[in-house]
């Protein structure tokens, strides 16, 4: 089961490393910053998509924003 607390978590807390604000993240995945809100406080599913552009942006993989890697 995928822990969407974790998700969120990591998310944010990557953003905020990035010094990023959520309405830049919102045109990198082409949606609103209501939308890009919902995705990070893990009230909505995200297609593989926007899954992959998040993990690229970040340099980080797939499974470490889900939460099932550390790496």
């Amino acid at each position: 089961m995928l822990d969407f607390s974790l998700f969120s978590a990591r998310l944010r807390a990557l953003r905020k490393e990035k010094k990023a604000t959520q309405e830049e993240l919102a045109h990198l995945l082409e949606v609103t910053t209501n939308h890009y809100q919902k995705i990070e406080y893990g009230q909505i599913n995200i297609s593989v998509t926007v899954l992959s552009t998040l993990a690229d942006y970040f340099g980080v993989s797939t499974d470490y924003l889900l939460g099932r890697s550390e790496e």
